[in-house]
């Protein structure tokens, strides 16, 4: 299985057309803009749905405004297409939720 870091994973990520996410050393990270915790809780739910159908899991983080949602590859470390493709679907759920995400670190 690829794994993908540095310059290959931020290749990757622009090739998929993931804007959402940035790439960390061994990982990619979305932060969604919800608002409300009512929101961000459904947004959650709907992307742990996703997660448990594809047997990938991502750590994901929610507060008040911000669902924040971590992929890895834990069993290489890495960043892998399994990742890619669930991240694709995060994006694709969001977006369909009309939740933005934090391309500019609004929310830090």
């Amino acid at each position: 299985m690829a794994e993908y870091r540095g310059q290959e994973l931020q290749d990757k990520l622009a090739e998929a057309g993931l804007s959402d996410w940035k790439g960390g050393s061994d990982s990619i990270t979305a932060k969604y803009l919800t608002g409300d915790f009512a929101t961000g809780l459904d947004l959650v739910n709907r992307l742990g749905a996703a997660a448990e159908e594809a047997n990938h899991h991502p750590d994901i983080t929610l507060t008040y405004p911000v669902v924040e949602v971590v992929l890895t590859s834990h069993d290489t470390g890495a960043v892998t297409e399994r990742d890619l493709q669930l991240a694709a679907t995060f994006s694709d759920i969001a977006a369909g939720a009309d939740i933005s995400a934090d391309r500019n670190g609004q929310s830090s």
